[in-house]
């Protein structure tokens, strides 16, 4: 695998944010479970800002453990982002990027194991922060755009970790939420990390539950067991709502053809189905339960008063804003690694943090030769003449570079055009061109397309008569 040349390490700063110093001899290191999910579970829920002002807008951090000077330097709380006034919600002033970690750790990972879980017998699940990153996202919360950007970072991904080559989830079991940031940083070419959130797996199952379950589309059915640490998986395929344990059994399976990358599609389905649903008057009545999980299972350097300012804008975004990315890489071959590694590809990355975590505003770019967009089409109509008319189509008017993927379990109402590697503006482009569906920058398409044309029932209804 080749490496970035030190030399070529490209710093990037937002507008309004300190930029963390980088000396000249630092290499470029090439390089939720649900923290995302908490976070952004939370922030969505437009109603509870208000119930929120009966908690004291402290200043400190909502830490389980302190970090030192130097781990603190890695964020920079010293730097605001949000104001409050008199009888005010506080308010994001800033873009801020926030890195979200879902641990998970076991009896077998830890020195002194809790007398409670000493003779269970298993591997057992131990209430704890410092083991590997079972997930990882970078979120940016920008109000100079409202938007926000979800980075799925695969915790499998090949890059440096305290000047050795391994796999990123392992930075936060070696050195904390500091050494995690770090890492994520030079991966991403110095992008600067505000703040941090950490849950484990317990403290996903206790959030789902407090929220009510979320319901959700399984696409496929998913059995998995190992007893070693009573870790039993068995959900069916389809539409349906789950609790706390049954969300757990969906966001960690893994155990298919795209190992963790598949599971990361999986996250960032529940992610938006999460966010949707928990805009519902009823979370209010729910705050209580919400707020003794985030107090019990989250380690955070956000305040209150910065935690409501992140509820109060994740309120008022528009679904179209949010853009779901994952780390543009390819898997590793297996004759070429001991263990299996998502390798990252450094020019799109780069290309990726220049349009989302750049200054503030968002660049647009677009493939204007149709026959260079790698297009996919997923089908949830069961029409194989709707299939064969679109794609037709797409070949008449130059996207050449088709193939038809994975049928959908899930009947689509509207057809949702996909930017898999988050190039909005192709598929805005696509987009026009069909007529019908929406946008969506997410990468819960086919992995090797740049577009995935979910198709929906729309497509149909445009053919008409001649089906």
């Amino acid at each position: 695998m080749s490496q970035r040349n030190p030399q070529h390490l490209k710093a990037h700063s937002p507008q309004g944010h300190p930029q963390k110093a980088l000396t000249q001899k630092r290499r470029r290191i090439p390089r939720m479970l649900g923290v995302g999910i908490a976070l952004a579970g939370v922030a969505a829920v437009s109603g509870v800002a208000g119930a929120f002002l009966a908690v004291s807008l402290s200043a400190a951090p909502l830490m389980q453990q302190q970090l030192s000077a130097d781990e603190a330097g890695a964020f920079s709380p010293e730097t605001p982002i949000s104001s409050s006034g008199n009888l005010r919600l506080p308010r994001l002033t800033r873009p801020v990027n926030i890195l979200v970690l879902g641990v998970k750790v076991l009896t077998t990972d830890v020195n002194e194991v809790p007398p409670e879980l000493q003779d269970v017998g298993y591997h057992a699940l131990v209430n704890s922060f410092e083991g590997l990153s079972d997930s990882m996202l970078l979120l940016r919360f920008n109000p100079q755009t409202e938007q926000m950007v979800v980075l799925s970072l695969p915790r499998d991904t090949r890059t440096y970790v305290r000047g050795r080559l391994t796999k990123l989830n392992e930075a936060n079991r070696d050195g904390g939420p500091a050494l995690a940031a770090e890492s994520v940083s030079d991966l991403l070419g110095g992008v600067a990390i505000d703040r941090y959130v950490r849950i484990n797996v317990q403290g996903v199952e206790k959030l789902i539950d407090a929220l009510g379950g979320v319901t959700v589309n399984v696409p496929q059915d998913m059995k998995y067991q190992d007893d070693s640490q009573h870790l039993y998986i068995n959900l069916k395929a389809g539409e349906q709502t789950l609790d706390g344990n049954k969300a757990l059994q969906f966001l960690r399976f893994r155990y298919d053809s795209q190992g963790d990358i598949g599971r990361v599609q999986r996250q960032q389905m529940f992610m938006r189905a999460l966010a949707e649903q928990a805009l519902n008057p009823a979370t209010i009545t729910r705050l209580p339960k919400i707020l003794s999980v985030v107090q019990s299972n989250v380690d955070t350097n956000l305040t209150v008063e910065e935690l409501l300012a992140l509820v109060g804008y994740g309120a008022q975004i528009n679904r179209s804003n949010v853009q779901m990315l994952m780390l543009p890489g390819t898997f590793s071959r297996p004759q070429d690694y001991k263990a299996s590694y998502w390798l990252p590809s450094y020019n799109d990355i780069d290309g990726m943090v220049d349009q989302y975590f750049g200054f503030g505003t968002q660049t647009v770019t677009t493939t204007s030769d149709p026959s260079r967009v790698r297009v996919a089409i997923q089908d949830s109509t069961n029409n194989p003449v709707a299939v064969q008319a679109l794609t037709n189509a797409l070949r008449d008017s130059g996207y050449s570079n088709l193939f038809v993927d994975k049928t959908l379990n899930e009947p689509l109402p509207i057809s949702r055009i996909v930017a898999q590697r988050g190039d909005g503006a192709t598929a805005e482009m696509v987009h026009r061109f069909l007529g019908i569906g929406e946008v969506r920058v997410e990468s819960t398409g086919a992995l090797n397309s740049d577009i995935t044309i979910q198709l929906g029932q729309d497509w149909n209804q445009g053919l008409g008569e001649s089906l």
